[in-house]
């Protein structure tokens, strides 16, 4: 039963909100796709992703050198091997299937960021067995926050300060691994 108050094909205002969200929705996914860094290509795509499962041999390969241990007693190597298996399996379906996607972007001036990225996660596993994990994971934490992320300072300081928290708790007194460490 149609409102006698409203004029003949008026529509509802339920309706003319989903029709203002909807062409809000199209504005901004165009607005990315503008902003949005061209595509690179399937060479590219495939490159990424040998990239990647390079470094994951390289990982499982490092890990397993360092010890697996057994279930019960897990070494330091174990679950960065598990992780490096998982980019291997990730890494193999993506070079088969990934082909004809459309996600490699070109090179661009953004594209150092992931450079800044790979540099201090460097840093960090240079560091770590001189000084221990808890400041060298507290830095790369508040930068990757801080000038990659672009967040506020006190959100970076309040999120690395209880990230590190929570890695200690969970990796060092719950698991028990042996990472190298201040305290």
């Amino acid at each position: 039963m149609s409102d006698p108050t409203k004029p003949p094909g008026a529509q509802p205002a339920q309706a003319v909100a989903a029709m203002d969200l909807q062409e809000e929705a199209d504005r901004l996914q165009a607005e990315l796709e503008e902003a949005r860094p061209p595509h690179a290509g399937p060479i590219s795509q495939v490159a990424a992703t040998v990239v990647a499962l390079a470094v994951g041999v390289f990982g499982a390969v490092g890990s397993y050198a360092l010890g697996l241990g057994q279930l019960t007693q897990p070494g330091p190597g174990l679950w960065p091997f598990a992780i490096s298996v998982v980019i291997i399996v990730l890494s193999a379906v993506l070079v088969v299937t990934g082909r004809n996607l459309q996600d490699t972007e070109r090179f661009s001036r953004s594209s150092l960021l992931t450079a800044v990225g790979l540099v201090t996660l460097v840093g960090l596993a240079a560091l770590l067995p001189v000084i221990g994990f808890e400041i060298p994971s507290l830095l790369l934490m508040f930068i990757w926050l801080r000038w990659l992320g672009k967040e506020s300072w006190r959100s970076s300081i309040v999120i690395s300060i209880g990230a590190v928290a929570v890695f200690y708790v969970l990796f060092v007194l719950l698991l028990q691994i042996p990472l190298p460490r201040l305290i």
